[in-house]
C-alpha cells in the first residue's frame, strides 16, 4: 500500500449515509474505520467501551493517543467518522496534517433534516431487515428547527473548505447519491492507498425512507417557505468556536411597534428583557418578533429608521452561577441533558442524578458549581470534548461576533437597566416607558447563598477578558 496517508477521517453528519460509507470502507481488507471516535458521550459507538484498547476515560483525558494507536497499526489504513459536534480539540491536527486523509460526505439538508426527524421519531437509526422498519408517520417540519441545522452545516463545510485552502490540501468529496456506487467506492480506495477493489457494495444497511419529502411531511408548505428564506451563497459566516462567535442572528428580539432591537447574551436577563418589550408595546412576550435571518434584519431595519440596537450585560459570577443552574444542574425543559451526562461521567462533576432532591444541600450545591466551574475553564481552553456553548462563552466572544454583522450602538449593564432601558426607549419616541423587573433568585440555591471569595476568583481567572474589557469588580 502506497503511504501517502497514515489515517483517514470521513467528515460527515447525522442521517448523510455516514454508516453506510463505513460499511463500504471496512468490506477492504486494507481499511478500518472505527465509527464516530470521538464523539463527546460515547466512543466509536453507543455500546463500545474502548477503540483498539483506549477507553472513553483515556480518550477524554488525551484524545491525541487514540489517534496514534489508529495510525500505527500496521497493514491497515484506520480512520474513523467526524461530526461538527465531536471533541474540538482534534479538528485543527487532523485539518493541518497532510498525512490525514480527508473525505467529505455530504447530503441535501433537506434531506437529512427530514431524515433526522424520522429516525428520532421511531428511535431507528440503522436498518440490516426491512421487516423491521418503523414507521413515523408523517413528521411535522419546523422552519427554524430546519433553518439552525442548515445553519451548522453551512459553518462546518466553511470551516473545512477554509483549511483545506489555506493548507494546501484537497479532500475525497462525496455526496449521499454517490454511497451506491461501486465504482466511487473503488475510487475512494485508490484515493486512500488501496489497490483491491470490491465487486459489489455491501448491501447489509438498507435505506430507510424511500418516499418522497411530500410522503414524509405533513405540513409540505412549510418547507417551500423556509427553503425561500434561506441565503443559500452565504459563504463567509465565521464557524461558530471560541474566541469567534457567529452573529446569533435568531436569538435578536425586535420590538413589536418600538424601534428597539435586543441583541441577548445568553444565561443574562433576556426573560426580564423581553418582558419589558412586550410590555412597552402592550403585547405578549410571544408576539415580539424573532428567530429571524440575516435577511429579516436587514428589511427591519430598514423599515425602523431611526432604530436603535442594545445589548445586557451580566456580571460572569452571575452568569456563571445561572448557566449552570438553569443548563446544567436543572433537568427541565431547555437543560442541556447530554451535557450535564458527561460532566457527570467524564468530568467528574459531583452532579446528583436525576433533578435535586433533598439530600442536595448548600455544600453540595457549592461542590457542584466548583466543579462545573472547573470544567468551563477548560471547555473555554479548548481542552475538553464538549462545545463551547453560548450560554458558557465569553461575552467579549459573543459581543465580537454580533459585530461581524453590526455591533449593538448601546451596551447596558444588568444593575442598570431600570436607569437605561427606559432612557433608550424615550430616545425612540416612547416617552412613558415601564421599568423593567429584577431577575429572580436561581434555583435551588441563591447565588447570595454560595458566593464566596474563591467562587469570585476562580470566575475572575476563568473570565479575566470579560473583567479586563468590560471592568468588572467584584460582584456585589
Amino acid at each position: 500500500m502506497p503511504n501517502s496517508f497514515d489515517y483517514f477521517v470521513v467528515f460527515a453528519e447525522m442521517r448523510t449515509g455516514s454508516n453506510f460509507l463505513e460499511t463500504n470502507l471496512n468490506a477492504f481488507e486494507g481499511l478500518a474505520c472505527y465509527g464516530e471516535a470521538f464523539n463527546p458521550h460515547f466512543i466509536g459507538y453507543p455500546n463500545k467501551d474502548d477503540i483498539l484498547g483506549v477507553t472513553l476515560e483515556t480518550r477524554t483525558q488525551d484524545p491525541f493517543e487514540l489517534i496514534k494507536v489508529i495510525r500505527r497499526q500496521v497493514g491497515v489504513l484506520g480512520g474513523f467518522r467526524y461530526f461538527h459536534d465531536h471533541d474540538p480539540r482534534i479538528l485543527d491536527t487532523c485539518l493541518a496534517d497532510p498525512r490525514c486523509a480527508k473525505i467529505v460526505l455530504t447530503r441535501n439538508p433537506i434531506d437529512s433534516y427530514v431524515s433526522l426527524k424520522i429516525a428520532r421519531a421511531t428511535g431507528q437509526w440503522k436498518l440490516t431487515d426491512v421487516r423491521r422498519r418503523k414507521e413515523a408517520g408523517k413528521i411535522q417540519f419546523d422552519k427554524d428547527e430546519f433553518r439552525a441545522h442548515v445553519e451548522e452545516l453551512q459553518a462546518f463545510q466553511v470551516q473545512l473548505m477554509n483549511r483545506l485552502q489555506t493548507t494546501g490540501q484537497t479532500a475525497f468529496y462525496v455526496a449521499y447519491e454517490d454511497l451506491q456506487d461501486v465504482e466511487v467506492m473503488n475510487g475512494l480506495a485508490k484515493f486512500l492507498g488501496v489497490e483491491e477493489t470490491l465487486e459489489a457494495l455491501d448491501t447489509s444497511l438498507k435505506r430507510q425512507n424511500l418516499s418522497p419529502i411530500s410522503k414524509k411531511v405533513a405540513n409540505i408548505e412549510d418547507v417551500s417557505d423556509a427553503l425561500a428564506e434561506l441565503d443559500r451563497f452565504n459563504l463567509t459566516r465565521t464557524p461558530n468556536f471560541e474566541p469567534r462567535r457567529n452573529p446569533a442572528v435568531p436569538t435578536y428580539v425586535m420590538g413589536a411597534e418600538t424601534p428597539l432591537l435586543f441583541m441577548p447574551m445568553r444565561s443574562g436577563p433576556e426573560t426580564q428583557v423581553k418582558a419589558w418589550m412586550a410590555a412597552l408595546d402592550g403585547v405578549s412576550v410571544d408576539d415580539l418578533p424573532t428567530k429571524g435571518n440575516q435577511k429579516d434584519l436587514r428589511i427591519w431595519r430598514r423599515n425602523n429608521k431611526g432604530h436603535r440596537t442594545f445589548t445586557v450585560l451580566r456580571h460572569p459570577v452571575a452568569r456563571a452561577h445561572a448557566a449552570f443552574c438553569r443548563r446544567v444542574l436543572s433537568i427541565e425543559e431547555g437543560s442541556f441533558a447530554a451535557i450535564r451526562k458527561s460532566l457527570r461521567k467524564l468530568y467528574k462533576v459531583p452532579l446528583p442524578d436525576g433533578a435535586p432532591g433533598a439530600g442536595y444541600d448548600l455544600d453540595a450545591h457549592r461542590e457542584a458549581f466548583l466543579g462545573y466551574l472547573a470544567f468551563v475553564k477548560a471547555n473555554l481552553a479548548g481542552q475538553t470534548s464538549i462545545r463551547i456553548d453560548g450560554h458558557w462563552a465569553t461575552q467579549s466572544a459573543i459581543l465580537k461576533g454580533f459585530g461581524e454583522l453590526c455591533f449593538p450602538d448601546v451596551i447596558v449593564r444588568e444593575e442598570d437597566m431600570e436607569s437605561y432601558l427606559p432612557a433608550l426607549a424615550m430616545q425612540v419616541g416612547h416617552m412613558e416607558p415601564p421599568d423593567p423587573e429584577e431577575a429572580g433568585a436561581d434555583e435551588p440555591f441563591s447565588l447570595d447563598a454560595v458566593y464566596d471569595d474563591e467562587i469570585e476568583a476562580l470566575v475572575a481567572d476563568i473570565y479575566q477578558r470579560d473583567y479586563l474589557n468590560f471592568g468588572f469588580d467584584r460582584w456585589r
